[in-house]
């Protein structure tokens, strides 16, 4: 049996730790993840941001899985290098499945007021999944947020608010929670949904979430 070369991007300011729940089988699969990068400056292109991603892949046809702002990174990957196949999660395929503030939060330029917002309902992890004390949410925070590069939250968020991609690109194999609080499925087209997914779904819904990419892949 062929191995199928899985490399996994984040979501957004996350690390790799957010798959640790997903169970794949190792005589099918081998995983690698991508960690972010810092970005070389503000006003580094998302283009070029994915071509350096890129040089973290070491196999050829690789399958790019990537969760919130990630799939938007693995989507711009694959316009560099052969793929196999693009799978999102809790993602969005192009611009116009963006939610309304956010739409208008890139039209006004109010990205000052908008990253708190966006984080807190990104990665409000212990309300979702964990309880609630304090102390779960301190080290939760430092488990899973590990971009802390004061220029990597706006960069990310003005590459994703000012993404120009207004079609999905074809055949790109969507997983999406039918509860997404960041990204609305009821602005979403033609996606696998998991009922009860919250954003942060690949934490809770992990069993539900490795049978379903057994499935498509």
């Amino acid at each position: 049996m062929e191995i199928k070369h899985l490399y996994f991007v984040p979501g957004l300011a996350a690390s790799s730790k957010i798959f640790e729940y997903l169970n794949l089988p190792k005589e099918q699969f081998e995983i690698h993840y991508l960690e972010w990068l810092v970005p070389e400056s503000k006003n580094e292109s998302i283009e070029h941001y994915a071509k350096r991603m890129c040089k973290s892949i070491t196999h050829d046809n690789p399958i790019l899985i990537g969760v919130s702002f990630g799939g938007v990174v693995v989507q711009e990957m694959s316009k560099l290098i052969q793929t196999k196949k693009i799978i999102i999660i809790s993602s969005v395929k192009s611009n116009q499945e963006l939610p309304k503030r956010m739409k208008l939060a890139k039209t006004t330029k109010a990205y000052k007021i908008f990253p708190t917002k966006a984080v807190s309902n990104l990665e409000n992890l212990e309300k979702y999944a964990f309880g609630e004390t304090i102390k779960k949410r301190v080290d939760l925070y430092k488990k899973y947020l590990s971009m802390r590069d004061n220029d990597y939250l706006p960069w990310a968020i003005h590459n994703l608010l000012n993404w120009q991609q207004e079609k999905p690109m074809p055949n790109i194999i969507h997983i999406h929670g039918n509860n997404d609080g960041v990204f609305p499925i009821k602005h979403v087209k033609n996606c696998r949904a998991i009922e009860g997914g919250t954003h942060i779904m690949i934490l809770n819904k992990s069993k539900r979430i490795s049978k379903l990419l057994i499935e498509v892949i």
